[in-house]
């Protein structure tokens, strides 16, 4: 390694652990209003601790990276050729990461296809084959003390890479197909179901990207950095996604506030009216399907515990209001 290359090696990790550091930053704001803001079990606690853990543990070690080449191994670019034990570990660290939120994202495949075992299983299979993969990545690479060898895992490198963006592309497009064939027809349900296919894109695309960015720079510019300076940021994004689908609970449970108002306003002023419009509603009630099951499975995915009990009231609520407006 020459000190004319540094611009597309150190100099891509560095700004990928600049990028990573700020993301970093994000994550534990979003944590803290999560744990100052929000009830749930110990479980969803439990997993978001361990993400801040693991991220953090992550961030620090890819700081230490940096700092030996940049620090340490100043004035000695012999030891550039040289791989720092941190770079290597830091991958298992992000590795966790993506498995925990990834299968939390399963799960809530499960929950909301009614215990699809063929949805969820192909979601799992891409899921631990991620994690299994860079299992063995890590492994064998520990054994390795320069980047020469190193290179010959890079179709390890390249699948796990492949399987990251396949997984988070799978869950995303899956979820969303679940929750737009889950409409009820009815304009508070309506509107949780939509917001809840918008954050589970979010959820899938960022993530996504960024795997691919990772997999074309390590095809197309095997000899650079720039696939290690995508793959320092993808544990950041996989936190950040959990964190803020978790915060945005409470937002998207407030959807359709009020068109409840508006709804009871009617029907205060105008008994006759709603006298008719409530026959007409049962006259048609053959042609009225409330998915109510669906709509219990994405409201214990939005809340737990006591805040379940509360989000299905609301959307009944919302529900038996609409009814008067058909």
């Amino acid at each position: 390694m020459h000190p004319f290359v540094l611009h597309d090696t150190l100099g891509a990790a560095y700004i990928g652990v600049m990028l990573a550091a700020i993301l970093h930053g994000v994550s534990i704001v979003q944590a803290w209003y999560y744990f100052g803001h929000q009830n749930d079990r110990w479980t969803i606690k439990g997993l978001v601790t361990a993400v801040m853990v693991f991220d953090t543990i992550h961030q620090a070690l890819i700081i230490h990276t940096i700092y030996s080449y940049t620090i340490t191994y100043w004035g000695e670019p012999e030891e550039l050729d040289k791989l720092v034990w941190s770079l290597i570990v830091e991958v298992l660290f992000n590795g966790l990461t993506a498995f925990l939120v990834q299968s939390f994202l399963t799960l809530r495949i499960w929950r909301l296809s009614n215990r699809s075992i063929l949805l969820t299983g192909f979601a799992l299979c891409l899921v631990f084959a991620e994690f299994g993969v860079l299992l063995a990545y890590t492994g064998l690479a520990l054994d390795f003390d320069t980047y020469e060898q190193l290179a010959k895992l890079k179709a390890l490198s390249i699948t796990v890479n492949a399987l990251a963006a396949a997984g988070d592309v799978m869950i995303a497009v899956t979820l969303c197909s679940i929750l737009h064939f889950s409409r009820t027809g009815f304009h508070r349900s309506d509107t949780m179901i939509n917001k809840l296919i918008l954050y589970s894109v979010n959820t899938g695309v960022l993530t996504s990207l960024c795997a691919i960015g990772s997999l074309i720079s390590i095809v197309f510019a095997g000899q650079t950095f720039y696939y290690i300076g995508f793959f320092f940021c993808i544990g950041r994004l996989y936190t950040n996604s959990l964190l803020a689908t978790l915060n945005a609970r409470k937002k998207i449970r407030g959807c359709g506030e009020s068109s409840d108002h508006v709804s009871l306003s009617l029907r205060d002023c105008n008994i006759n009216t709603s006298t008719k419009l409530t026959n007409a509603s049962v006259r048609r009630g053959a042609n009225i399907s409330i998915k109510i099951d669906t709509t219990k499975e994405f409201a214990s995915d939005l809340a737990e515990d006591n805040d379940t009990e509360k989000l299905s009231e609301s959307v009944s609520s919302g529900t038996n209001l609409e009814k008067h407006q058909i």
